[in-house]
């Protein structure tokens, strides 16, 4: 008598595709997505289809990350090499024969416009994660001397461009990947209090580096006058203080409950610049107040401490690293918005992750959850 086999359902076939999925970070980048589209359809009430397009960029990232989860991590190290050199290798001709627009050089036509260091967000943390996998064990003070010159490459060609909003997370992505690898604290506590004593004296001598004529030499012009009006916004109200200025009073304006929702004035008679993308937390915090904020930063910290613990369970040290690096460029990017937005940190061009308009950084951000979930899946796999 023959066996007769049935056929398993769909539910079961497509089953394994979400073994290992992680839900807990799911529900951190839902929450954060669900606020993303709430602010935006309030924010972009005048700017046509903004909130459909949002939507559209958040399913696209989705689809990513969704993507990106299936690929093991043995497989993404792979990638770590070729993805470096290309993205190194357009940000040169990006130096030599790239687009400029609004006086900056960040943009090269391949068939069509791309911004190559969109890449390295991505290619840098892999390219470094690669790199201490290989010398696991056998780790050495030149071992670090050569991780930083391959970071200093791309974020040297960044800042050039000039992009500093960018350079600063690339910086940020593979610094972290370098300090999970174990740097020593004694070289990381001299350049820290390097910096605290350069950002002292800004300070302390603001009216004299600030004045007409001061030459900073390392800074481009317009990061000078971004530091300038940190310290000192009312010295130009109308001009290079308006965004510090009017993004603090719609923060303070919303309250401890906020003005309710589509009930923002600063948002809606149009006082807050670019309110859909770099200052849309401001649109936010006039809206739902300070325990807006609250809930918004408690589930940034949600994230954020899944993806660390993901990096901290994760099987190998190229995952581990790897998954570190990613869930610090969600810190960055919320940090330093939130921090210009505030008026605490210079004004750069950096979005708030899931909140701001804009399909690149959203692409980036399915790359960077579809990394995470990718190595929790690895991890679960394992375990089962």
């Amino acid at each position: 008598m023959s066996a007769v086999f049935q056929q398993p359902s769909l539910a079961r076939r497509i089953a394994p595709i979400f073994q290992g999925f992680d839900g807990w970070l799911a529900i951190a980048v839902l929450l954060l997505a669900g606020a993303g589209l709430v602010t935006m359809y309030s924010s972009g009430f005048d700017h046509g289809s903004r909130f459909t397009d949002h939507g559209r960029n958040m399913l696209l990232a989705g689809f990513i990350m969704f993507v990106v989860a299936q690929v093991p991590p043995q497989r993404l190290m792979a990638f770590a090499v070729p993805l470096y050199l290309v993205g190194v290798g357009l940000l040169v001709a990006v130096a030599l024969f790239g687009i400029t627009k609004k006086g900056a050089q960040r943009w090269i036509n391949v068939g069509m416009v791309i911004q190559p260091s969109e890449i390295l967000k991505i290619a840098m943390p892999l390219m470094l994660a690669w790199w201490f996998q290989r010398r696991e064990g056998q780790l050495r003070p030149l071992d670090f001397v050569v991780a930083t010159l391959l970071l200093a490459v791309p974020v040297g060609l960044i800042m050039k461009q000039p992009d500093l909003g960018t350079s600063l997370l690339v910086l940020a992505a593979g610094m972290s990947v370098i300090f999970f690898a174990g740097l020593p604290w004694k070289l990381i506590v001299p350049p820290v209090l390097l910096g605290l004593v350069a950002v002292s004296l800004i300070v302390g001598f603001e009216s004299q580096i600030c004045a007409d004529g001061v030459d900073w030499r390392v800074l481009h012009d317009y990061q000078k006058q971004r530091v300038c009006t940190l310290l000192d916004p009312s010295k130009d109200p109308l001009g290079k203080g308006f965004h510090i200025i009017q993004g603090m009073i719609a923060i303070g304006s919303g309250g401890i409950g906020g003005k309710g929702f589509m009930q923002g004035t600063q948002t809606h008679l149009e006082f807050i610049p670019e309110r859909t993308t770099d200052f849309i937390f401001a649109a936010y915090s006039e809206e739902f107040g300070l325990t807006g904020n609250l809930m918004l930063i408690c589930a940034f910290i949600f994230l954020i401490f899944r993806g660390l613990a993901i990096a901290m369970d994760a099987p190998t040290l190229f995952s581990r690293l790897l998954a570190g690096a990613m869930t610090m460029i969600f810190f960055t990017y919320a940090f330093v918005n939130m921090g210009m937005v505030s008026g605490i940190l210079p004004v750069v061009g950096v979005p708030l992750p899931f909140i701001s308009y804009g399909g690149t950084a959203m692409v980036t951000l399915g790359l960077g959850l579809g990394i995470l979930m990718s190595i929790s899946r690895a991890r679960r796999l394992m375990q089962s």
